[in-house]
């Protein structure tokens, strides 16, 4: 099939001449590929496809774009910078597997040459879907900027390890020093340096003409270019640009440097030129080319049974670890650091309460603060504490409570394994800290999971298996590189499999079914829910004051047996303790004694022993018999022996007690100081009202005002969705249909600035000029002929622009039309207008 394009013979498709012309010939469907692919170019919306390809020209649009290829295409695109601009993609292929009849060089592993065939037109496609290749197959060009990212120099060898071409190596070069370097070639002299450096060029990529210079080399000066083939292709050489011609040479280097095989790149540097390296590696850009990314096998395998039941179970504990931690926190809220995070100490106190290690416990404090269930409470004495959204939490199911946690932590930009970690200046990062933010670890963490995730069901792989891969996949996202040598991506897929196995995400280093299930979109909650414990109803109390729970408890029994008791021990089962200060806590909380016992009979498997009973009872019956009030405070008792014995006991000394009656003791404390000390004194008080009424103190959780969780940082610009990108893509097009309108001067007048014969294309840095009268006259015979028309406007900021309009009405002072650029009926002011021209449809 034939196209017909302006300026070309009839039936005869031409190749674009640049960027923009291959934009303009791309379907609608290609251009929005292309921007959603790279939504920075819509930040903002270019005006027409000649701002999209300037867009495109950018550097740092352009090294974006290069960090999401693969290293297969990332090559291909390496070696067309190493190819002069417009090669064909022959010489693509032949560059990365050596020309098929060179000898390939003995450090060089073995290319598959059909494998680089095959996988070839993919990679040109992918580049030319990213806008970073076009032209035609016998024409490749890159983008300027990813030429000059790409293109091997001597400061910057890049992955191919070559240096700048001869040409560019010896820019600068004065004309008598080409000349001898022709001479020690054995080549003619010429009559300018432009054909003298064309002549050497020819000479190194001519293969039979460079061996046969090479065969005339010492053996040092051999072994010297062999030490500089693979780069990096530079070495340092005192006074590295003295001539010296070949009747002069004393050294290997002198004698390289006579003949132009090395040549300066500094006063005290030589690099080897690209055509020569070349030569050298059998015509290879690279030392190891990789088409397809390497095998991953699975190091062990484990029954897909036992590998989601050791996930359930672990799914359970981290449900379990961040409630327990919560649970704490919300009645001891700990402060938070100025500069935002959590203290050393408290975090050694979460470890504490967790009996697990500090990393872990950062990686616990973490998961709930990226799932919205922790935040900082906003005071004046800024405390961490549990959020509302954690009330909420608590009373869903376990399942629906470990999706919550696992899309969280999925979708993340934190890094708990940053805790504790020095940053750029040396200093300790904190616990919940603000520094812990890393845009590569979402991207690495969904990277691993799939690729576990593409092995068979109950297959194991660590971080060594999938590391090839993954730098593979994402050569250029490595991430800065830390003082273990070991770069970010290296650091985060270790981390995200010790993760994902505390979280439950993987059982036995396997993936589990319900984070397949996750890594899908789906809700993991129904693929979980079958493999829980099933919560129990009831706990087993033992005569030595102890309630064993055999299994998870429900949430309200868990809750209320944690008020009475204390937890002694965790595992597959849980000890709580009876104590007289947990009993009274329960008091304290507005329980009776008879609430307790009706609530342990209900829920004990075994009759409640006569020792809790005793307990209970005895703490109830001590229970409020002193009264703390406020004075400052008072110490209140109708048995005066009792008061005689608070005031005679040395430990109340700090408390300053005096008698003011025979039932009254004042302190010189306030009554929350008062209540901790009596009742460190081995006491039951109670606090009273103003009226005398009992205060029942709840120990309810600190909890802060409703938050949200952290959104995790973009890796980059937002992804637009659809109808973003079909208005783009509708603005694009309108505006280059007015930036490149073909028109015809259908009025002239004295305002007119250029006088055209015939056809021409609009020019981009001139408006249309055109008289007053002229252009009411023209716009009001479009409105008339229904013609589409082209305009110049200045809008009330100044600013100018081209558009193409179909008129509609002309009244007032005003035109009514249909403006192309933005899609929509506009109003324009006719005094704005600067001229008019006829759009040439034909």
């Amino acid at each position: 099939m034939t196209t017909t394009q302006s300026g070309s013979r009839p039936g005869r498709a031409t190749a674009p001449r640049t960027l923009a012309e291959e934009l303009r010939a791309r379907s609608d469907q290609a251009l929005t590929g292309l921007l959603r692919a790279r939504p920075d170019l819509l930040n903002p919306v270019p005006g027409d496809l000649t701002q999209l390809a300037a867009r495109l020209s950018s550097r740092a649009s352009a090294l974006r774009a290069l960090e999401r290829l693969d290293r297969f295409t990332l090559q291909v695109a390496e070696a067309l910078a190493a190819l002069p601009d417009g090669g064909p993609d022959t010489a693509v292929r032949n560059l990365l597997t050596g020309p098929a009849r060179v000898k390939p060089h003995p450090a060089a592993d073995p290319a598959d040459r059909e494998a680089v065939t095959a996988a070839l037109p993919a990679a040109l496609t992918e580049l030319r879907e990213q806008a970073l290749l076009w032209g035609p197959d016998s024409a490749l060009r890159l983008v300027i900027a990813v030429r000059e990212a790409l293109a091997p120099s001597a400061s910057n060898p890049g992955r191919t390890g070559l240096g700048p071409t001869l040409a560019e190596a010896t820019v600068g070069m004065s004309p008598a020093r080409l000349q001898q370097l022709l001479t020690g070639a054995g080549l003619p002299p010429t009559a300018d340096p432009v054909t003298a450096v064309a002549a050497l060029g020819a000479l190194l990529t001519d293969r039979r003409r460079c061996a046969a210079l090479l065969a005339e080399a010492p053996e040092p000066a051999l072994a010297l270019l062999e030490r500089l083939v693979w780069g990096p292709p530079t070495g340092t050489v005192p006074d590295a640009a003295r001539p010296v011609t070949a009747d002069e040479v004393r050294s290997p280097v002198e004698w390289l440097l006579a003949r132009g095989l090395l040549l300066p790149s500094s006063a005290g540097s030589v690099v080897l030129p690209r055509e020569l390296a070349l030569h050298l590696r059998g015509g290879r850009s690279h030392r190891t080319v990789e088409p397809a990314p390497p095998a991953l096998t699975a190091t062990t395998a484990h029954d897909p049974q036992t590998v989601d039941a050791a996930a359930a179970g672990q799914a359970h504990t981290a449900v379990a670890t961040v409630e327990e931690l919560l649970e704490a926190w919300g009645l001891t809220p700990p402060a938070t650091l100025r500069a935002g995070g959590l203290g050393v100490r408290d975090l050694k106190r979460a470890a504490l309460i967790l009996e697990c290690p500090e990393p872990t416990a950062a990686f616990w404090l973490e998961l709930a603060y990226t799932a919205g269930l922790l935040a900082p409470d906003g005071e004046a004495d800024e405390r961490w504490a549990p959020t509302p959204g954690y009330d909420t939490w608590r009373q869903q199911p376990t399942a629906d409570r470990w999706a919550h946690l696992a899309r969280s932590w999925f979708t993340a930009s934190r890094v708990a394994a940053l805790t504790g970690t020095p940053d750029g200046k040396g200093r300790t990062r904190a616990a919940l800290g603000p520094e812990l933010d890393r845009t590569l670890a979402p991207v690495v963490r969904r990277a691993a999971l799939t690729l576990l995730a593409d092995l068979p069901a109950g297959s194991v792989a660590g971080a060594e298996a999938l590391l090839p891969v993954l730098r593979w996949q994402r050569p250029l996202r490595g991430g800065p590189t830390g003082p273990d040598g070991r770069d970010l991506r290296d650091q985060l897929t270790s981390w995200t499999l010790a993760e994902a196995e505390l979280l439950g995400v993987t059982g036995r280093g396997a993936l589990a079914g319900p984070a397949r299930a996750l890594l899908t979109g789906a809700d993991p909650a129904p693929l979980l829910e079958p493999l829980l414990p099933q919560p129990l109803d009831h706990v087993i109390l033992q005569p030595d004051l102890t309630a064993i729970a055999p299994g998870p408890l429900l949430t309200p029994l868990a809750q209320a047996l944690a008020l009475c008791a204390d937890v002694e021990s965790k595992g597959g089962a849980t000890v709580y303790r009876f104590t007289p200060e947990s009993v009274r806590r329960a008091l304290d909380a507005g329980r009776t004694a008879a609430d307790l016992h009706t609530f342990l009979g209900r829920h004990s498997r075994t009759p409640v022993p006569q020792p809790l009973s005793y307990l209970i009872d005895d703490v109830a019956r001590r229970h409020g018999v002193l009264r703390v009030g406020a004075a400052s405070s008072y110490l209140r008792c109708d048995d005066p022996a009792l008061l005689a014995e608070v005031i005679a006991d040395k430990r109340a000394a700090e408390l300053r007690l005096r008698l003011l009656a025979p039932t009254v003791l004042a302190a010189q404390a306030g009554p929350e100081t008062l209540l901790g000390v009596v009742r460190q004194m081995g006491y039951a008080p109670v606090a009273e009202s103003a009226e005398g009424d009992v205060l029942i103190t709840r120990p309810d959780s600190h909890r802060t005002l409703p938050r949200t969780a952290p959104v995790p940082l973009p890796d980059g610009p937002p992804r637009p969705d659809a109808t973003l990108l079909a208005a783009a893509l509708k603005a694009i097009r309108a505006g280059d249909r007015a930036a490149t309108a073909v028109r015809r001067e259908t009025v002239a007048g004295p305002a007119a600035t250029v006088q055209q014969s015939g056809p021409a294309r609009a020019d981009l840095r001139q408006l249309p000029r055109t008289a007053a009268a002229d252009t009411l006259a023209a716009l009001q015979t479009a409105v008339l002929l229904g013609e589409r028309m082209w305009i110049g406007y200045i809008n009330a900021e100044g600013l100018s622009s081209q558009r193409v309009v179909d008129p509609v009405k002309v009244e007032g002072g005003f035109v009514t039309a249909y403006d192309h650029l933005s899609d929509e009926v506009r109003t324009f002011a006719l005094h704005r207008i600067t001229g008019v021209a006829e759009v040439d449809e034909d």
